[in-house]
């Protein structure tokens, strides 16, 4: 694993967390030696990775590297080649395909817009611990709370009918699964695809006060955008309007609650929660497998001479455990200045519903904490199951609590 020599991959990618909460040790041990390396992937190919916190921002800023899936070397953390549902969309195209809807999705995700759909997600919450407190301890928080508000969020947002959950939820996780099958990922993107279509069809005959509904008017009907892509879009905001925030929400849960002190801290003074999430952001990282790019010109990073063609991986979740950036970052500490964290990636590509992701997050946690004071694992911590390192989000995959 230490060999130096260019060429020779000196780790594998993804391995699992040896720690539920930490990055693998292997990435954090071969930073130390040298933070650009290369790894190999389960498809045969070889990659980059990138792994230092200031060398992760750089790269996601650089227009030498693209986000263009279909070219022949993209790094891939599957297995099998599939039909990604990302492939051809504008989260997987650069330059003016990518900002030409960027920018008409931008005015609906700036921080003013999450910051007003604050009350609304407040009513969301406090229904749904309602409900938690009529069912009675235990109850699993992942379905219960956690993944429930993006969920009933997203839903709300688009014009998409709740009681339909199940329908993105388990496809969702199909196509985020490394080892999903071609095709399972390619019936749950068919399917994801045509339920979207069907209810694209129902709003261009009676648009309603929605998020899809005003693409209609403010965009296809105009000839701005084809319905083709007013469906891919829809597809993409719903399922990465959930389960990123749901995972995160749950996964901060349980981690206040290994530590007590923080936890306390938070109860005393609620207005550390926005602070806290920031922190819990960098320190947990649910984006486990990192952002994925392709050289399409020579360039230099940390030293190492990355040519065109290359793939590169840039490791959120090590840049965020890096002591350059976070001084003492293996520590959890509410009190920290973290914006400058990576966990909703960078650059022209950073995570579009991150100002809504936070408000969710934040008002989630602050209800919690205030209606059940008592929260607490229902379980032994060994017997909680963890979500694998195939799936592209760390987490939980339930969360028993009583109080």
């Amino acid at each position: 694993m230490t060999d130096q020599k260019e060429g020779i991959a000196l780790a594998d990618f993804p391995i699992a967390r040896s720690c539920p909460f930490d990055p693998p040790q292997e990435y954090i041990d071969l930073r130390e030696q040298r933070p650009v390396f290369r790894v190999n992937l389960p498809t045969g190919q070889q990659a980059w990775l990138i792994t230092r916190h200031e060398d992760v921002r750089r790269v996601l800023e650089d227009r030498r590297l693209s986000a263009d899936m279909s070219h022949p070397n993209f790094p891939s953390p599957r297995e099998h080649v599939v039909d990604s549902p990302l492939r051809g969309t504008f989260m997987r195209s650069d330059g003016e395909a990518h900002y030409r809807i960027r920018k008409m999705l931008n005015k609906e995700f700036t921080v003013r817009r999450a910051e007003a759909m604050r009350p609304v997600i407040t009513v969301i919450v406090d229904g749904l611990l309602d409900r938690m407190e009529e069912l009675g301890p235990p109850v699993d928080l992942v379905e219960t709370l956690a993944l429930a508000v993006p969920s009933m969020t997203i839903c709300g947002l688009l014009g998409v009918p709740y009681e339909d959950h199940e329908v993105f939820q388990k496809r969702t996780r199909a196509m985020i699964n490394t080892k999903s099958t071609p095709e399972q990922v390619r019936t749950a993107s068919v399917e994801m695809y045509g339920y979207l279509d069907t209810l694209v069809a129902r709003k261009l005959a009676e648009p309603g006060d929605d998020l899809i509904s005003r693409l209609i008017e403010d965009q296809v009907r105009p000839g701005h955008l084809e319905r083709r892509e007013l469906v891919v879009i829809s597809l993409l905001l719903l399922a990465g309007g959930h389960d990123t925030t749901g995972a995160m929400t749950a996964f901060s849960t349980l981690t206040l609650l290994r530590h007590p002190d923080q936890l306390a801290r938070l109860r005393a003074d609620p207005s550390r929660i926005p602070a806290a999430v920031e922190e819990l952001l960098r320190y947990l990282t649910v984006a486990q497998l990192g952002t994925f790019r392709v050289a399409v010109e020579d360039l230099t990073v940390g030293g190492q001479l990355i040519r065109a063609g290359d793939g590169v991986i840039a490791l959120l979740s090590v840049a965020n455990r890096d002591e350059f950036a976070f001084p003492d970052p293996y520590q959890l500490d509410i009190d920290r200045n973290a914006r400058g964290h990576v966990a909703f990636s960078h650059g022209p590509h950073h995570c579009l519903g991150q100002s809504l992701a936070r408000v969710e997050i934040q008002v989630a946690l602050t209800r919690l904490l205030e209606r059940f004071p008592g929260l607490r694992l229902a379980v032994p911590f060994e017997e909680v199951t963890f979500r694998p390192h195939t799936i592209g989000l760390a987490g939980v995959e339930s969360l028993p609590v009583s109080w």
